[in-house]
């Protein structure tokens, strides 16, 4: 008989590449998983991973057991759901994982709706950018991620994750109100090809978005400065240090003296907003309601 909390030790293996890792993400030593590992090993009859210098990788029958492991771990999400519904499920703490500018305008608002409508759910929100979001989710370190689509970011049809369109959001140009294109209109990406950029850090969602828009526009930025705070970055384009562009949420309440903010000429890149639970457990009643207070939340 296989045991389920295996196979949830298999899965974080094949996601984080490294016993160590995935020792860390669930909160267990190295020996412990390495020990899961070798029982799970002997109630298969079969070596499911293969050590190597570069991490941890599943062998082809480590694969055809991953590939069950995940319609095994959805149902059981789902037995747990369809059981605290039975047992009514009214009170309990949900903890949602969200970056900045989502906390203040989707989880907030999320928060304070549910005080009215379910005072019996507790909600603790942890600041957490959607690459880390994701992952946290996974590994049942949180219930519910508020992340943005990046390159490599788990698909929406992962067998691992249910996902919640929220919103979508462009991001405009911000420049020096001394730069040359502040009196354009639009400001077209190819013409700031030679500028200074500022930016978010490599492995922010945020950084892929501005990457893969001036990618398109033909040229690769020359980040010059960096920051995961959007504050920051349009303080440092009004200090004249370069130029950025900015989700247009995260402008509200953002001083922009110095700046002039216009939007980008033709296609705008675009932040895709969704909320992600594990597969089977959109159902529970703790988790059904915060969801529906987000997509409230983003309609407002």
């Amino acid at each position: 008989m296989i045991e389920a909390r295996r196979l949830h030790i298999l899965r974080a293996v094949a996601d984080h590449r490294t016993v160590t890792a995935a020792a860390a993400a669930l909160y267990l030593t190295p020996s412990a998983v390495s020990q899961q590992l070798s029982a799970l090993e002997q109630e298969t009859g079969h070596r499911l991973v293969e050590r190597g210098a570069k991490g941890v990788r599943l062998t082809p029958a480590g694969e055809i057991l991953l590939s069950h492991t995940n319609a095994v771990l959805a149902r059981l999400e789902r037995a747990e759901a369809e059981l605290a519904a039975y047992g009514s499920g009214q009170a309990g703490t949900v903890t949602v994982a969200s970056f900045a500018t989502g906390i203040a305008l989707v989880v907030a608002p999320a928060v304070a709706a549910l005080a009215g409508s379910a005072p019996g759910i507790r909600i603790r929100v942890q600041d957490a950018e959607g690459d880390a979001s994701l992952p946290m989710v996974l590994d049942r370190q949180v219930d519910v991620a508020v992340a943005v689509e990046y390159r490599g970011a788990p698909p929406a049809d992962d067998p691992r994750l249910t996902h919640v369109p929220l919103y979508a959001e462009p991001f405009d140009a911000v420049v020096p109100v001394a730069h040359r294109l502040t009196d354009a209109p639009e400001v077209p990406l190819a013409e700031l090809a030679k500028d200074p950029w500022i930016g978010p850090y490599p492995g922010n969602p945020c950084h892929d978005v501005v990457v893969l828009a001036c990618e398109n526009a033909g040229f690769q930025p020359r980040m010059e400065h960096s920051s995961d705070d959007f504050r920051a970055v349009v303080a440092l384009a009004s200090a004249g240090a370069g130029v950025a562009l900015v989700p247009r949420s995260a402008l509200h309440g953002t001083d922009l003296t110095g700046v002039v903010v216009r939007p980008v000429d033709g296609v705008a890149p675009t932040r895709r907003v969704f909320a992600a639970v594990r597969r089977g457990a959109e159902d529970h009643p703790l988790i059904r309601p915060v969801l529906d207070a987000l997509r409230e939340a983003a309609r407002a």
